[in-house]
């Protein structure tokens, strides 16, 4: 309970964080569609959002050696803040990416500050536990942003108010806690590479994962649309998918220990395949069947990053271990940067039912890939453990490392 209390403002401001960033994404979907944006420009939105998350991941640390912890998280939040209450003042869609590019630079830089914050805070004996809470502590606060979709009006004052007010509130935990501001942890080098050289099957499979979860997150809100599904039903099919997430990390982990990981990521992606038929054929049922085909959709996909994280580990040392996990949040990236234009423009000229399509494609392609590179070298006898990794910052990595070296 001590610790939970003594890490009590970093995880509210990430509850915070995480109500307003994980809240735009889908409002910013439906206000769009309401003003007339055509499917593509929405995916835009989606896409702009990813590559200022990129650019945050990359520049926050470098910040933060500049001015301090406290400094970063301040400014980071008043670009996120300053581009949630432009929106209603320029109805644009090309104004609205260049003010999610901001957002996207908020959020990733701010998780930035509170991972390095937690990883100088903790010691060997309290890091799983301060671990798996925020990691807790982040999913829920991405379940509820979700369902806050319901109770938002698109294209309003008040809805983008009411998300940067939660945005500055993130600020405040951090900036009135008692705990001394720790030293800057040196910013990783980025070297996307490594990931290639560790495991071709991994970086494959995190930069799949990134196009899956950006497409359904940011796109889903349109697909949602188009088969009809009120703006309140959108948010519980939203959080459906994360749900379904969240519940499979431990099977998938305990999978993925005992068995090649390699079996594992080919027939997460069969059933992901599966699920993505489903979601299409039962579109047109009740509204449990619609969530629960999305709860499933999130179950079977949701879990590829982790275990292809896990995988890449295998292979790396724990000196390593800091750079991979950055590469492979590049690679995710890339993938979650082309996914929503890509998807929404298909959308737009396909119909929704390409939304599923793109992502099975994507799901055969990673099966095939696996299977050929199980012929190209055997599995590890000596595994790492598996971590459920967050999609947050480059600096996850050093937090999770001594978690991935079993101690």
């Amino acid at each position: 309970m001590r610790l939970l209390i003594s890490f009590a403002a970093l995880f509210l401001s990430v509850i915070l964080l995480q109500l307003s960033s994980g809240g735009v994404g889908p409002l910013d979907a439906i206000s769009g569609l309401s003003q007339g944006f055509s499917r593509a420009e929405v995916g835009l939105l989606g896409s702009s959002h990813f590559l200022g998350f990129f650019i945050g991941c990359w520049w926050a640390p470098r910040l933060m050696g500049s001015v301090g912890h406290s400094r970063t998280f301040a400014a980071l939040t008043a670009l996120g803040a300053i581009g949630l209450l432009a929106h209603m003042m320029v109805v644009n869609p090309y104004a609205w990416a260049v003010m999610r590019i901001g957002s996207g630079i908020c959020v990733a830089g701010c998780y930035t500050v509170i991972e390095a914050w937690l990883h100088a805070k903790v010691t060997n004996e309290t890091r799983g536990r301060a671990t798996g809470t925020y990691r807790i502590v982040d999913i829920c606060g991405s379940l509820a942003a979700q369902l806050m979709i319901g109770v938002l009006p698109p294209a309003t004052y008040v809805s983008y108010n009411i998300l940067a007010i939660l945005c500055c509130a993130s600020l405040i935990p951090l900036t009135v806690t008692r705990l001394k501001q720790p030293d800057t942890p040196p910013a990783p080098r980025l070297r996307p590479g490594i990931a290639f050289r560790m495991s071709p099957l991994a970086a494959f499979a995190v930069m799949i994962a990134g196009m899956t979860s950006a497409a359904f997150r940011m796109v889903g809100p349109i697909y949602g649309q188009e088969v009809g599904l009120r703006p309140d039903q959108i948010g519980y099919f939203l959080a459906a998918f994360v749900l379904g997430g969240a519940l499979a990390q431990y099977p998938a982990g305990w999978l993925a220990d005992k068995f090649d990981r390699r079996w594992i990521m080919i027939w997460l992606s069969v059933a992901a395949i599966g699920s993505c038929a489903i979601t299409v054929v039962v579109t047109s049922g009740s509204l449990m069947t619609v969530m629960l085909a999305a709860g499933l959709f999130g179950f079977t996909t949701f879990p590829i990053f982790s275990v292809a994280a896990a995988h890449a580990h295998d292979f790396a040392s724990s000196e390593e271990r800091v750079e991979l996990s950055a590469a492979l949040m590049f690679c995710f990236a890339v993938g979650a940067i082309a996914s929503p234009l890509i998807t929404s423009s298909l959308i737009e000229f396909y119909g929704p039912v390409a939304l599923f399509l793109f992502i099975s494609v994507w799901h055969v392609l990673l099966v095939g890939l696996g299977l050929v590179r199980m012929l190209a070298r055997p599995t590890m006898d000596e595994k790492t453990p598996y971590v459920y990794a967050p999609r947050t910052s480059f600096l996850i990595g050093r937090l999770l490392r001594r978690q991935r070296d079993g101690r």
